[in-house]
């Protein structure tokens, strides 16, 4: 009897975790391709674990010829040399001859041992396939173990994964032995085994964190609804409440912000604004801008495109440092995001305002208008009649009616040392009774 087979067929099983009929049937494999090597492929030959004994029991199966039809004596038997075996035997008979595996040799019997290793290696990789590949998204731990090219290996027990470089946090560093915990973000076959790539930067890692600290978002009360990051530094999270008397913010952030604590530990101190989720793209942006405060919003659905205007002194807060605030914000929404004060805005739009009713009296169009390059009074004003004539296509009634128009819009006023910006922003009237109220100074 084999007893150390046997023993060493449940120990494997036992501690990789390994069928037991698949390691009979990777053992029976493995053998008969030893044999076939051994003596000739042309061999019939059939394998069998007895596991009783623990034995490997090999036979070879020949077909029975006449004496002086013998082609193949790896496959063939004549009739003669048969019936010393079964006198019974007739033509035709497939007879099974016992070959006995020490007779293998000592070459054969390793290459039979690495074939086993193989397959156990590559039935141990399917397993592992297998199990990870329906656990993307999940959080897993682990331990560092080396710095390979393209990241950190780390090792999460039964196999390993790698940390890539762009999945880490920024100025976050790691030694061996440090424990690490990450997302699962994909599981890819290859050839030597499953590939498992996790990541700490990746946005469904935060997210992932809340389902795990905060019970309301795990039982579906509370919905992520977004996440944009700026990974070990900022990072906006966009929640609603399925309860009306379930506040979201709340829930998340928890008591005394227990629960985001955990969670900006977690990730080294990132900074973390939990914005109110709301269809209204409006209302959204609001949120999603805070600690900005913020006047009106112009929603451009075509250009899917905000216009936001803050009071002048909430610019910088609604950009944010090195405008973090207001890019983590677009990445949030969807959306393009862009930012003006009010005096801006007001003066941008009494510009386009003046610009429009110019082209009215000059009968062109805007668009015409901004074509041509004309995209303020002070650039009409500086064309000559002739480049009007040739870029606007219009008459020399027309562009006399265009100057009367700017004049009276944008009426050109002679600066002095003394005289202000607040001055060009005049009313025509004003500016006009000014200069006759001059003329009849010098008169006098």
């Amino acid at each position: 009897m084999n007893l150390e087979l046997k023993k060493a067929i449940d120990q494997i099983s036992k501690d990789k975790g390994l069928d037991r009929d698949m390691l009979i049937d990777t053992l029976e494999d493995a053998v008969r391709t030893s044999v076939l090597r051994r003596f000739s492929e042309d061999m019939d030959v059939e394998v069998s674990y007895n596991d009783n004994t623990g034995d490997i029991e090999v036979y070879q199966f020949k077909i029975v010829v006449e004496d002086d039809d013998l082609l193949n004596p790896d496959t063939q038997i004549e009739l003669s040399e048969a019936r010393t075996h079964d006198p019974s035997v007739q033509i035709d008979d497939e007879m099974g001859f016992r070959v006995k595996v020490e007779d293998l040799g000592r070459i054969a019997a390793q290459s039979a041992k690495q074939v086993i290793i193989q397959r156990m290696r590559d039935a141990e990789q399917e397993i592992i396939y297998e199990e990870y590949k329906d656990r993307v998204g999940e959080i897993v731990s682990g331990i560092v173990q080396r710095r390979d090219k393209g990241g950190w290996v780390v090792n999460l027990g039964r196999t390993e994964a790698i940390l890539p470089r762009d999945e880490q946090i920024p100025r976050e560093h790691y030694k061996r032995n440090d424990r690490v915990q990450a997302l699962i973000i994909e599981v890819r076959k290859e050839g030597r085994g499953p590939q498992i790539v996790i990541s700490r930067a990746h946005r469904d890692y935060m997210a992932a964190l809340f389902r795990r600290e905060v019970p309301e978002v795990d039982d579906g009360v509370v919905q992520i609804m977004g996440v944009a990051r700026d990974p070990g530094s900022r990072a906006k999270v966009a929640v609603l409440s399925r309860e009306r008397d379930v506040d979201p913010v709340g829930a998340c952030v928890g008591v005394r912000g227990s629960r985001i604590q955990n969670i900006v530990q977690e990730l080294r101190g990132e900074r973390i604004d939990i914005v109110v989720w709301s269809p209204d793209i409006a209302t959204y942006a609001r949120n999603a801008l805070a600690p900005a405060l913020v006047s009106r919003i112009v929603v451009d659905d075509e250009e899917n495109l905000l216009e936001v205007i803050v009071p002048d002194d909430q610019l910088t807060n609604a950009i944010g440092r090195k405008g973090q605030n207001v890019k983590l914000a677009a990445r949030l929404l969807g959306w393009k995001v862009d930012i003006f004060t009010e005096s801006r805005y007001n003066e941008a739009n009494a510009i386009g305002h003046g610009l429009q009713q110019v082209a009215s009296v000059a009968e062109v169009s805007m668009e015409a208008l901004l074509e041509a390059g004309f995209s303020s009074l002070e650039k009409l004003r500086a064309a000559t009649d002739q480049e009007l004539a040739d870029k606007l296509a219009i008459s020399d009634a027309r562009i006399a009616d265009l100057r009367s128009a700017i004049n009276f819009l944008a009426p050109v006023v002679e600066k002095t040392p003394e005289s202000s910006a607040v001055e060009l922003l005049k009313a025509p009237e004003e500016t006009e009774s000014a200069r006759e109220a001059e003329s009849e100074k010098q008169d006098d």
